[in-house]
């Protein structure tokens, strides 16, 4: 069985990403691409879907200590046995040609018995390669895939796997590189473990010495700029919301989700993290990828793309695969893809916004991108629809959608007025106007004075909490104030934010089942809480998000209370991105406050 989701870390290219286990064994490793067929799948399975340990041969296969190489993404994992001390360095230089995973093996203390079994099952665990040798080097094949191990360990087969055990000493170091190419290929680029190491660690230094942020929370910080980084597919720009597939929201059910694509929803605070830390080049290459992708006609505009913009991600079963924890089903690609989101309208809008307003330079061509986007939502906005969380009930009109209805007219308005930018200015006006009148009508509960999660709905949403960070109301609104304490009162359990409630009747998504606390709404929360002057509220639910983290820093998308562990997809982009701006958030009201005293 594959470990608890808090158990893994993440190494990767930038093109593609694994996942190492506390017991040195590699469980998801999809190549070459983020979104190609996993040929480690133990993650969804166990080890005969594939699977890659190396550790020592006998005691507890579980690390004594592991941690990054100081602001890296090179993984040291460390065990103590009574013969000695030896370390797992584990890492994915940043690609070149064809992708790597190197291994190196280095006695600390003392010489301890390794062990190591490799084995490899392309097509997410469904097809068990033919291996053979080509010289000193393993290579096995299937289809399209191959893949190459070499190494002074010889290993030899067994049951479908290939092992060895080996002994290692105090300073001695034992290398594996494995590679992929297309099976066509006869022969394997050849990489120099150490010289591969040294590249590896001078380009994660180089990367993170731009960081410009040196407050309290660097350390945090600093590694989800790295997690997000790796979550980059390189040759686009774009940035998937995790590597992985079907890791599901609530032990055993259902609600198990493909997330190696690239969503809109996540444009703007991706944007904002990246350009506050000093990134600018990472933020211009993922505006890129997003004016590349939702080029065309506005009425096809998607939620979400792949790595390289690609718009068909049709979802299916791997019926093959127990699931997680036997949470099933495992899926691949994504249905939600055809959905109709009225959000991402506001959220391209704001993105391109904020990138003229941060100095990313473009051309003519995306004004008039921005254009046929507002003048096609002029005659679709007041339409229901599936809204920002993808629910697979009926649509409905959703308030933080139409939010950002009003955000994209507003973003359009702001273009003419402060960069000069030719439109029909009094026309956007009196949409913005007509939005903004409509939401405070029939989205807002006099009541129980707070925003709902769609018009006539008794229920919250924690996307309400959105609301003044996009400037609809400013904090200080009572409206807002009233918003933020409704949903702090009705969707905090456990002291974490829901998304919405899922055991009640009127549950917008339908679908069976519990989930856990969303992290991303948690983080939304201590911001609203910090802007309407509840500093101490808002540092303590920051310090309890943190201490979620696993060892090495990570998040996965859910935090489940009644269990005390990690759900969902691992890790999340949209955990670590709203980790950031919170905590700039923080550290820039710790210098107002210094500046005022």
């Amino acid at each position: 069985m594959s470990g608890w989701i808090e158990d893994y870390a993440l190494i990767g290219d930038m093109q593609t990403a694994a996942l190492v286990g506390r017991d040195g064994s590699i469980d998801w490793l999809c190549l070459p691409h983020f979104d190609s067929p996993a040929c480690f799948t133990a993650l969804l399975g166990d080890e005969q879907n594939g699977n890659w340990w190396i550790r020592p041969a006998s005691g507890e296969p579980r690390a004594t200590r592991r941690r990054y190489r100081h602001e890296t993404l090179i993984l040291e994992t460390e065990w103590d046995t009574p013969e000695g001390s030896v370390r797992v360095i584990d890492f994915m230089p940043p690609r070149g040609g064809a992708p790597h995973l190197v291994r190196i093996v280095e006695g600390l203390r003392g010489t301890v018995r390794m062990s190591t079994a490799l084995r490899l099952r392309f097509d997410y665990g469904n097809v068990v390669p033919w291996i053979h040798r080509n010289g000193t080097e393993l290579v096995a094949v299937a289809g399209p895939d191959s893949v190459w191990l070499s190494s002074p360990v010889p290993l030899e087969g067994h049951n479908f796997a290939h092992d060895a055990t080996f002994t290692v000493s105090e300073g001695q170091r034992v290398p594996f590189v494995m590679t992929w190419h297309p099976s066509p290929v006869e022969e394997s680029d050849h990489l120099d473990a150490e010289k591969a190491l040294s590249r590896t660690e001078r380009f994660w230094q180089g990367w993170v010495g731009q960081c410009t942020y040196e407050g309290d929370y660097r350390d945090a910080v600093v590694r989800s700029l790295i997690t997000l980084k790796a979550l980059t597919y390189r040759p686009s720009g774009g940035i998937v919301a995790a590597p992985t597939t079907s890791l599901p929201e609530e032990i055993g059910g259902v609600r198990n989700w493909d997330y190696r694509y690239c969503w809109l929803r996540d444009a703007t605070i991706t944007l904002e993290a990246l350009i506050r830390s000093g990134y600018t080049d990472e933020a211009q290459a993922w505006r890129e990828w997003l004016v590349r992708a939702v080029a065309g006609e506005p009425q096809h505009m998607q939620i979400m793309y792949g790595v390289r913009g690609e718009r068909r991600l049709a979802e299916w079963e791997a019926d093959w695969l127990p699931g997680y924890e036997n949470s099933r089903p495992v899926r691949i690609g994504n249905a939600a893809v055809g959905q109709y989101q009225l959000d991402v309208y506001g959220e391209v809008m704001d993105v391109l916004h904020l990138a003229r307003r941060s100095g990313l330079q473009s051309g003519e061509h995306v004004w008039g991108l921005q254009r046929s986007l507002v003048n096609y939502l002029e005659w679709c906005w007041d339409e229901p629809d599936e809204g920002l969380w993808e629910v697979r009930g009926p649509r409905q009109h959703f308030v933080h959608s139409k939010v950002m209805a009003w955000v994209a007219a507003d973003r359009a308005v702001r273009m003419i007025e402060e960069f000069g930018k030719e439109g029909p200015i009094e026309r956007w006006k009196a949409l913005r106007d007509t939005i903004h009148a409509e939401v405070c009508e029939y989205g807002f509960d006099t009541r129980r004075n707070t925003f709902t999660q769609y018009y006539g709905s008794q229920e919250l949403d924690a996307a309400l909490l959105l609301i003044p960070e996009v400037g609809f109301l400013p904090y200080d609104d009572p409206r807002v104030v009233g918003t933020i304490e409704a949903i702090r009162d009705d969707l905090m359990v456990d002291g974490f934010v829901m998304r919405y409630r899922t055991d009640r009747d009127e549950v917008a998504d339908k679908l069976p089942g519990d989930e856990g606390a969303f992290l991303a709404c948690s983080f939304w929360m201590a911001n609203a809480l910090l802007s309407i002057g509840r500093e101490k509220e808002a540092r303590d639910l920051f310090d309890r998000l943190l201490a979620l983290r696993n060892d090495v820093g990570l998040l996965a998308e859910e935090w489940d209370s009644k269990h005390g562990r990690q759900v969902g997809n691992f890790p999340q982009a949209f955990s670590h991105v709203p980790l950031v701006t919170t905590a700039l958030n923080l550290s820039r009201h710790d210098g107002h406050r210094r500046s005022e005293n």
